[in-house]
């Protein structure tokens, strides 16, 4: 993009996410983009900046951190007049919070998913952010994935034929870091909320709200049905698996996706992880997932909009109210499977 003025970012919460935002930030910067990590804020500022082993389901480059101003509250750096955008990365229940308080600070803001539990917690984020007149963008990072967005834009120019079956898996070792946080469904929600949203949101992304929905299992590991009637074609119905399993399982996060005339075959623990599927035939796809993974771009995409004012973004406030009360839907469904 047009090089301007460096946008100075702060991040809040110096957990996986946290570190991976601020990765991901000084590899744009590094690049070009118009954009400086100035200031960070967590209880442990110092210990977590300079730390060296990183958790989560996808490796990410340790960041350099060296001229990064250490807060320990998120107040002392909403003050920090240098500070224009802010990565919201603490626990899900100080997301609205957090956001709102950035707003009226008029800082632009990147919240880490989900928003918050309940949709109308968001809704009241919506009408902040709308008389702030600032970006709040929720980082729904899987939109930005090199071989996600392949899949959304041939479900979207039907180069491959109409979507026949889709299914979703995404689980993996519960966590064992934040306990306390993730231990306590009313604060998480469980792996339904922290980590099946992401397939809930892709899947409303590329077909829309779905005309029904059928869950079972629990809200640590539960597979969900999403029917789309489409008129005179036959309905589609959309798998999606997402949980928590046993300590030492490998992180798995696969799609299969069968069009008229292929089927897409994701798989993050191959290499190559993208293969396409057709007159007997089996093809790599080729995306650049060996230059930018989905953080990247997403912070990429976030700069942009920030340094060009641009606060209608995709996602928004409205995505995030719409996958909050599509998880609804799930765990009502739940409910009702236990209740039989």
């Amino acid at each position: 993009m047009p090089t301007s003025e460096p946008i100075g970012v702060g991040i809040v919460g110096l957990g996986f996410m946290g570190m991976t935002h601020l990765a991901a930030y000084e590899r744009a910067a590094r690049d070009g983009w118009p954009c400086r990590v100035v200031a960070a804020a967590d209880p442990n500022v110092g210990k977590r900046l300079r730390q060296d082993e990183a958790r989560g389901n996808i490796a990410v480059e340790g960041p350099g951190a060296s001229d990064v101003r250490e807060y320990r509250s998120a107040g002392e750096l909403l003050s920090d007049p240098d500070v224009k955008l802010v990565s919201i990365c603490t626990p899900t229940d100080t997301h609205v919070k957090l956001a709102t308080a950035a707003l009226e600070a008029g800082k632009h803001v990147l919240c880490e998913k989900p928003v918050a539990l309940r949709a109308d917690d968001i809704r009241e984020l919506k009408r902040v952010a709308q008389r702030s007149n600032r970006v709040c963008m929720p980082a729904m990072c899987m939109r930005f994935w090199p071989q996600w967005k392949w899949l959304k834009d041939r479900i979207d120019d039907g180069m491959l034929g109409a979507v026949r079956s889709a299914q979703f898996h995404r689980v993996g070792a519960a966590p064992t870091w934040s306990q306390e946080f993730y231990s306590d469904p009313t604060r998480s929600g469980g792996a339904l909320v922290d980590l099946h949203v992401h397939d809930a949101d892709f899947v409303r992304f590329c077909f829309g709200d779905p005309t029904g929905v059928s869950s079972a299992g629990s809200i640590d590991h539960v597979t969900t049905t999403y029917r789309f009637d489409r008129g005179n074609e036959p309905p589609l119905d959309v798998v999606a698996e997402g949980g928590w399993l046993t300590r030492g399982t490998p992180f798995q996060m696969r799609y299969v996706v069968e069009f008229e005339r292929a089927t897409a075959d994701f798989d993050l623990s191959l290499q190559p992880q993208l293969l396409l599927r057709r007159d007997g035939r089996e093809e790599a796809v080729a995306t650049n997932d060996d230059v930018m993974n989905g953080y990247d771009m997403e912070i990429r995409y976030v700069v942009r909009c920030a340094a060009e004012g641009l606060t209608d973004t995709s996602p928004n406030l409205d995505d995030a109210i719409a996958v909050a009360e599509l998880l609804d839907a799930e765990r009502a469904s739940l409910s009702s499977e236990r209740s039989r």
